[in-house]
């Protein structure tokens, strides 16, 4: 089994060296637990640094006047878990606004920009982020695609020493984000209603996204329902995947569809404890689908992306643009994918340059001019065929 230290993160230490370097202020954002804290340190090795962790008290205690405090700091400074104190972000308005002022400030978040209030607006101009998530699969090698997607990617459940201790870990991190976390972002909703509602998101995993639907299974109006989802979006637990729609003349679906970020998030909440449950669940396809699409986010890293569906069944599971250009990907569990209908169409009317399959073999393959079969192993060097 793999430990942390065997596990390099190369190119998110190139991205925030070079945001440091241009930038004043670099947040890093993403989920609880994903390596934010060690990727930090592993950039401030060797380099003057101040370390602030808002969790500790004695850290809070010497941040009791902030503009003094961190006013009079060098080299690189580092707020951990900021969103646990919001009044910070005026005070680093005004620092980095300073012509004296020789820090650079590193903040690191579990909560998005939109879920903590005013951080975007507050420090406009000033901050260049990076959304860092756990492993994938060009950082753990591609051999170790099925246990990634087994347990996913947060560091210790990969690096667990058994698939039951990495079950259990995920059932603690589940617990401890419900009954602490969302509280601590000022959110007041019962920790078993919302476990309920993202147990239920994991049933409609890769589905588009019905407020009304959840809204009746779980007693509550659709208001109430989209708040939930916005939490859970807003503190990277769930991907909300938005529709493309152009005027081509057919009706296009306009409703968002819906991840868990995660693959062993949902598992743990799907109860699928090894890959002999994984494989035997009627959502394996669904699973892999989210997992394959996490990794292409994380990897090739297109700037927006999309899905696209016609109420006449015509569908694209990714539609990005790069350079000018369109693309398509779609994502199939199946050994031998064949190219269908709906995959031509897809070319035809959105204009693809090119489509990729991604699956889970080992060999690339052309199938015709514009369509290209792709394994999910090989994802890293997808990002070269995008010219």
């Amino acid at each position: 089994m793999y430990t942390t230290s065997m596990i390099g993160r190369p190119s998110y230490i190139e991205r925030l060296s070079t945001a440091l370097r241009r930038s004043p202020t670099t947040a890093i954002l993403g989920p609880r637990q994903c390596g934010k804290t060690t990727l930090a340190r592993l950039v401030q090795s060797g380099k003057r640094a101040e370390y602030f962790d808002l969790e500790s008290q004695p850290d809070l205690q010497r941040l009791q006047n902030p503009e003094l405090v961190l006013g009079s700091l060098e080299g690189i400074v580092i707020l951990d878990e900021i969103q646990r104190m919001p009044t910070l972000f005026s005070t680093l308005r005004v620092l980095v606004d300073r012509p004296q002022n020789s820090a650079r400030f590193l903040i690191l978040g579990s909560a998005s920009p939109d879920l903590v209030k005013n951080v975007s607006e507050t420090l406009a101009g000033r901050v260049e982020f990076i959304e860092l998530s756990g492993f994938d699969i060009s950082e753990t090698g591609a051999d170790s695609c099925q246990p990634l997607w087994l347990r996913g990617g947060f560091p210790r459940s990969f690096l667990a020493a058994s698939d039951d201790d990495s079950l259990a870990w995920r059932e603690g991190f589940m617990q401890t984000f419900l009954e602490r976390d969302i509280p601590q972002l000022g959110i007041t909703i019962p920790s078993a209603a919302m476990r309920r509602f993202w147990t239920m998101l994991a049933h409609y995993h890769g589905q588009l996204w019905n407020a009304s639907e959840f809204a009746r299974s779980m007693g509550l109006t659709d208001k109430t329902v989209r708040s939930y989802l916005d939490i859970l979006s807003g503190t990277f637990m769930v991907r909300q995947l938005q529709p493309w729609y152009e005027n081509i003349g057919k009706r296009q679906v306009k409703s968002p569809k819906i991840y868990l970020t995660d693959s062993g998030i949902l598992h743990a909440l799907l109860n699928i404890i090894d890959s002999h449950s994984l494989f035997g669940h009627p959502r394996v396809g669904a699973s892999w689908e989210g997992f394959a699409l996490h990794q292409f986010m994380q990897i090739v890293r297109p700037s927006q992306v999309y899905f696209w569906s016609t109420y006449s069944g015509s569908e694209l599971d990714l539609f990005f643009l790069h350079q000018g250009q369109r693309y398509g990907i779609e994502f199939k569990f199946n050994e031998a994918p064949k190219v269908t209908k709906s995959m031509r169409i897809a070319v035809k009317d959105l204009a693809l340059r090119h489509l990729w399959v991604i699956y889970p073999g080992q060999h690339s393959y052309p199938v015709d001019e514009q369509i290209s079969v792709w394994p999910l192993p090989l994802i890293s060097e997808l990002q070269s065929k995008l010219t």
